[in-house]
C-alpha cells in the first residue's frame, strides 16, 4: 500500500471536552461538503484527532484536495502525506522518497524526523522509529541531522492500520467549524469591513446568511452585483449562502422629507437593523453581524452604535469593533474580498447623506424623528421588496443564477414597488 492523502488536523477544536464529538461531526460534514463537487472516488475518513482525505486512482486531484482543505474553517493544519503499510521499512522508504523531493534551499540540507504513535501496540517506540528513519535518510541522501532548525522536517504518524509520512505542512483557517455555533444574518455592504466581519463570525462557528440594502430605485444595480460577488467568495468557507437584496431608496427619501438632517445616517441604519432583525427571525437566524469598527467613521461613535443597537431584538455582533482600518484591509486582501470591495458602486449609505453626521445621538432623539415616519409600515414595505438569491461558492457553476440576477434588481428609475419574485416571508 502506498497512497497519497491529505491530513487535516484540529486546533481549537481539540480543546473541547464532552461536546467535542458534536464539533468533530460538524467539521466532518463541512469537509465532505467542500469536496463534494470533485466527483466520485474522494474519500473522507476520520481517525483519532485527524481527518484523512484521499482520491484513490485520481492523483491529479491531490493538489485540489489540499487547496480545498485549506479553506475549511476549523482545520488548523493541512499536511499532504503518503499513506503506507504499518511497517518500519515502508515508513522509511516513504520518508526517503518525500525528503528527496522536498527541494530545500541548501545544497546539503539538514533534516529532522518527528515520529509519534497514536496506537501504542507498534513494535518500536516513537524515538526508535525516528532513529531508524533518520539513519535511512542519512545513508541514502547524505544529509546531516539538525533537530533544532531543520531545513526538512519529516513527520511520521503511526495509526491503527497504516502509517502516514509527510514533509509539508500548511496553515489552515483555524477557528470552529461553521455551523456549530448557530446561524447569523450578516449585514453586507459593498465595502471592506462587513465581508471580513462575516468571515470572523464564521470562524467562531456561525453559519451566515446575508442581507444587502441597495439604493434602488435611486441608484443602479452595481452595489447588488458586488454583494453577490462577495457572498460567492465567502461561500467558499461555508457552502451555499442566502442573500437578500432590499431596495432602500424610497425609505431614504422619506427620511429626508421628514427632516432627518444630521440624524439621517443613524436613522437609516436603525431602519436597516430593524428590517434585518425581523428578516433574521423569520428565517431562523439567532444573531445579526455588522462590520462596525468603533470610531472609524462618524456614524460609528459609541453613542451612535448604542442608538442603532437599541432597535435590535437579537444579539448584534460586531467582530471588528476594536480593529483599525489597516488590519481590516490586510484581512480583506488575505480573504480575497478586497479586490471585489474596491470596485466602484453606488453605496446606499451615502445616498442623501447630510454634510454633517450627528456623532452623539440617543434612542430618544431618533424616536422623536421616527414618530414623523410610520416605521412599522416602512419596515414591512422593505421586507415585501426583498429578493432572495441562493449563491453558490466561486468554484461552482453559477452562471444561470448570475444571469438571472439582473432580472431581480431594479435599475435606477425602475418601479421598486413591483412584487418580488421571491419575497421574504
Amino acid at each position: 500500500m502506498r497512497q497519497p492523502c491529505v491530513l487535516l488536523k484540529y486546533g481549537e477544536l481539540a480543546l473541547k471536552g464532552r461536546n467535542r464529538g458534536r464539533f468533530e461531526q460538524q467539521l466532518l460534514d463541512n469537509v465532505r461538503r467542500s469536496v463534494a463537487g470533485l466527483g466520485p472516488g474522494v474519500r473522507v475518513r476520520r481517525r483519532r484527532g485527524v481527518i484523512v482525505l484521499s482520491a484513490p486512482g485520481r492523483p491529479g486531484l491531490h493538489a485540489e484536495l489540499v487547496a480545498r482543505a485549506r479553506e475549511v474553517i476549523g482545520v488548523s493544519v493541512v499536511q499532504p502525506a503518503l499513506r503506507v503499510d504499518r511497517t518500519p521499512e515502508a515508513a522509511a522508504a516513504a520518508a526517503v522518497e518525500l525528503a528527496r523531493g522536498a527541494r530545500p534551499d541548501r545544497s546539503v540540507p539538514r533534516f529532522a524526523v518527528r515520529a509519534r504513535r497514536r496506537q501504542k501496540d507498534f513494535p518500536l517506540t516513537s524515538g526508535e522509529l525516528a532513529a531508524l528513519i533518520g539513519a535511512e535518510i542519512g545513508t541514502e541522501l547524505g544529509w546531516p541531522v539538525d533537530l533544532s532548525t531543520p531545513d526538512v522536517e519529516v513527520a511520521v504518524e503511526v495509526d491503527r492500520r497504516e502509517i502516514f509520512v509527510a514533509v509539508e505542512r500548511h496553515h489552515g483557517r483555524g477557528g470552529l467549524p461553521v455551523g456549530c455555533s448557530g446561524r447569523a444574518l450578516a449585514l453586507l455592504s459593498g465595502g471592506y469591513d462587513s465581508p471580513v466581519a462575516a468571515h470572523r463570525a464564521m470562524r467562531r462557528g456561525l453559519a451566515c446568511d446575508f442581507v444587502h440594502f441597495t439604493g434602488a430605485p435611486l441608484t443602479g444595480p452595481s452595489s447588488a452585483y458586488k454583494a453577490y460577488a462577495l457572498v460567492r467568495r465567502l461561500a467558499r468557507y461555508q457552502g451555499e449562502g442566502r442573500l437578500w437584496l432590499i431596495p432602500l431608496g424610497h425609505a431614504q427619501r422619506e427620511l429626508a422629507l421628514v427632516g432627518a438632517g444630521s440624524l439621517h445616517v443613524v436613522a437609516q441604519r436603525r431602519l436597516m437593523v430593524r428590517a434585518a432583525d425581523r428578516l433574521a427571525r423569520r428565517h431562523g437566524a439567532q444573531a445579526l453581524v455588522t462590520g462596525d469598527s468603533l470610531g472609524q467613521v462618524s456614524s460609528q461613535t459609541l453613542s451612535n452604535l448604542a442608538t442603532v443597537e437599541d432597535v435590535a431584538t437579537l444579539p448584534l455582533l460586531r467582530p471588528l469593533l476594536a480593529w483599525d482600518k489597516e488590519e481590516i484591509m490586510a484581512e480583506a486582501r488575505r480573504l480575497g474580498t478586497a479586490e471585489i470591495s474596491r470596485l466602484p458602486d453606488e453605496d446606499c449609505c451615502t445616498l442623501l447623506a447630510p454634510r454633517r453626521v450627528a456623532t452623539r445621538t440617543t434612542p430618544g432623539s431618533l424616536a422623536r424623528l421616527e414618530q414623523r415616519l410610520d416605521v412599522e409600515a416602512t419596515v414591512e414595505n422593505l421586507l415585501t421588496k426583498a429578493r432572495l438569491l441562493h449563491v453558490a461558492p466561486e468554484e461552482e457553476d453559477v452562471q444561470d443564477d448570475a444571469a438571472g440576477l439582473a432580472d431581480d434588481i431594479p435599475a435606477r428609475g425602475d418601479d421598486a414597488d413591483a412584487p418580488s419574485a421571491v419575497a421574504a416571508s
